[in-house]
């Protein structure tokens, strides 16, 4: 086997240039899209709208739970547990909407007490359902973090499970 050795080239090494470095300004960054102002009661601004969509799925945990507890008749027990499951899932959707909207926007939100619905039948608890549904189609129709979007398609498909589970299941 032979040893080929490399040989050392003659001409001298080029210098290289580096090339010209600019620094520019620091591109500017996006803005946070602004809510709307706080037009009071009515929930007019998109943070009146979050906290008032907050607290309407802390108050249907609480109504959907007493629904749960007090249904009777044919399909009840498949009644029962249909509700167990959304109002075990609706504090939770509640707190990933507060925690990731606030983040979102970098400000705390205010909730105002409301009360609980009362729900006294099957139909009743279905008929909520589709109301709080098209509140949060409404919200996601407002909302400019499609995290927050996305989190709210949960909610909507808790809630679409639940009402599979009353109307069908008996």
């Amino acid at each position: 086997m032979a040893t080929r050795m490399l040989k050392r080239n003659p001409e001298p090494a080029k210098t290289l240039s580096r090339p010209q470095v600019t620094v520019s300004e620091p591109k500017e960054e996006t803005a946070k899209p602004e809510p709307t102002p706080d037009a009071g009661v009515g929930g007019s601004s998109l943070d009146n709208m979050v906290s008032s969509c907050v607290s309407e799925l802390m108050n249907a945990a609480t109504s959907i739970h007493k629904l749960h507890l007090k249904v009777t008749g044919t399909g009840s027990y498949a009644a029962h547990k249909a509700l167990n499951e959304l109002y075990d899932a609706l504090p939770g959707h509640a707190d990933d909407l507060a925690e990731g909207y606030q983040g979102a926007a970098e400000k705390l939100l205010s909730y105002k007490e409301v009360s609980p619905r009362t729900l006294d039948t099957v139909a009743d608890g279905v008929s909520y359902l589709r109301d709080i549904y098209a509140m949060i189609n409404k919200l996601q129709g407002m909302l400019p973090y499609s995290e927050i979007v996305n989190n709210l398609d949960l909610v909507k498909d808790s809630i679409n499970s639940t009402k599979y589970k009353l109307l069908f299941l008996k």
